[in-house]
């Protein structure tokens, strides 16, 4: 059975409704389920993950698990001390057209991202672990290894916020390749778009819309009295099976409950992306 734990009243009754679901108290022994889900805000991530190991509890915990880089590890090891299955709900690995590309792309030489939204008063977490966390961790999917440096920018836009609203994340990697990731919630328009550029092409990824085009340059000359001509081929690869990203999620957890998937690597895949949000915060300039 499913229930709902919210210290809102109002908001417990809304899904409570929409799932027909029973409303149970904050203090509920979370012994008697079979796992967690914690969906808070991120300040009380840690207490609520405390509870769930304590009571023997597999957890998915969505991002960032902590804005406090040593909660974070020590949620992390409490988890694997008590041989925990422990998932971060790192949603973009669920994205059938990041699939896609970590598939199709071999040598990437540059990424961008962009990543902006309307402002969101309820939102009290930092831009960098809110929205940057995400293109971090397809980053560090697409290179296989950790940045070699580090470097950020930040700035709190809106009269009412009470954290960074703006970054500019930059990664460079030992192997050359620089990845540059804007995150923005003061923007008009919604985006969220990844272009990864290796020699020979370029992958541009719509994460809203869940697809990839491939670009490649084929050929060029000047026309005399008349300027420049570029020819672009354009390839657009089918997704095929696409599962809603947050129901690829919850499966992924049911499979790390079941032992279908290594625990080991799962717990190992939440700690990176936080580091490096760790080290563009605290190295960042304001």
């Amino acid at each position: 059975m499913a229930f709902v734990i919210d210290p809102n009243p109002a908001a417990a009754a809304e899904l409570a409704r929409r799932y027909e679901t029973p409303i149970v108290p904050l203090d509920t022994d979370l012994r008697t389920v079979d796992a967690v889900v914690i969906a808070s805000p991120t300040p009380t991530h840690a207490a609520w993950a405390q509870r769930a190991i304590d009571a023997g509890r597999p957890l998915l915990i969505e991002k960032p698990v902590s804005e406090d880089l040593a909660e974070t590890k020590a949620i992390i090891k409490a988890a694997e001390a008590a041989g925990l299955p422990v998932m971060c709900g790192l949603l973009e690995r669920f994205n059938p057209a990041i699939r896609t590309a970590l598939e199709i792309v071999q040598n990437p030489i540059h990424i961008t991202s962009t990543r902006h939204s309307q402002y969101l008063e309820r939102i009290s977490t930092g831009v960098a672990h809110d929205l940057v966390i995400h293109d971090v961790d397809i980053v560090l999917r697409l290179t296989g290894e950790p940045p070699a440096t580090v470097q950020g920018l930040f700035a709190r836009a809106h009269p009412h916020s009470v954290a960074d609203d703006v970054a500019e994340v930059t990664l460079k990697f030992g192997t050359g390749l620089i990845a540059s990731l804007s995150a923005s919630r003061v923007s008009q328009r919604k985006v969220r778009l990844v272009t990864i550029a290796e020699l020979a092409r370029v992958v541009e990824v719509d994460l809203l819309r869940q697809d990839l085009t491939v670009y490649r340059h084929v050929d060029a000359d000047f026309l005399e009295g008349r300027g420049y001509r570029q020819q672009t081929a354009i390839e657009i690869p089918i997704i095929e099976n696409a599962p809603e990203p947050l129901v690829s999620q919850l499966s992924r957890f049911l499979d790390l409950i079941e032992g279908r998937c290594d625990l080991d690597d799962e717990r190992d895949s939440i700690l990176p992306p936080h580091q490096v949000i760790q080290d563009a915060v605290d190295h960042g300039i304001r």
